[in-house]
């Protein structure tokens, strides 16, 4: 089968997508159905057109009625017109069932770890979490629930700062106000030259995370 790939900027210039979100490689929707039966009942008429098309969202019910699909093309590793077509699809699905789309509501979270030798640590990091190796030196829970894990190099050890920090990918509509809103929480803005791909912040006590977008990568 051959596949067209469609990067972060050509998705985000797509009409009839606007229910959905480019993070870390896949598109994400969040769609408010009205009850549990409901959302139970859209996934269902997601999965009848997935199946019809052979390309398969990941998709998850949580309570009270929020039903949450992540589309991206494994056999390339990235997104391709292949998960643009069922996405519309799914949007179109979600409207004639009234859900309703919260756009800016999906994240994705990473775990990252900077190290001098991350081929030393990265197997007690595996089997620890039960982890597998995606190919690219990153750690993925095979069941795609868990956070992934990534090891950066560092060219000196790290004494001044925490080694652990956490990655917050959001939808890149929402980065400001998320800073905002950490920075009104008390936190600090550490870092900001790689914006808008990443903002370094920390809490009060020096403790690091990441808020990401796929812009400026």
């Amino acid at each position: 089968m051959a596949y067209t790939s469609v990067s972060a900027a050509q998705f985000a210039d797509l009409e009839g997508c606007g229910d959905w979100r480019f993070l870390l490689g896949a598109i994400h929707a969040d769609f408010r159905a009205g009850s549990f039966t409901a959302a139970a009942s859209l996934v269902a008429r997601i999965a009848e057109v997935a199946e019809d098309v052979d390309h398969h969202p990941d998709v998850a019910v949580r309570y009270p009625d929020r039903v949450r699909v992540s589309l991206t093309t494994h056999a390339v590793g990235g997104l391709t017109t292949h998960d643009v077509e069922l996405a519309r699809h799914i949007s179109a699905l979600a409207a004639a069932a009234d859900a309703t789309a919260e756009p800016t509501t999906p994240q994705s979270l990473e775990i990252a770890l900077d190290t001098m030798d991350a081929d030393r640590i990265r197997p007690f990091w595996a089997a620890i979490l039960g982890y597998e190796d995606d190919g690219h030196g990153a750690l993925v829970d095979p069941q795609r629930l868990g956070p992934a894990m990534w090891f950066q190099q560092m060219d000196r050890p790290r004494t001044d700062r925490d080694r652990f920090h956490i990655d917050v990918t959001v939808p890149h509509d929402v980065a400001e106000q998320r800073i905002a809103a950490a920075l009104a929480a008390g936190g600090t803005l550490v870092e900001d030259r790689y914006a808008r791909a990443w903002w370094v912040l920390a809490d009060a006590d020096g403790n690091e995370a990441c808020v990401c977008t796929w812009q400026d990568r």
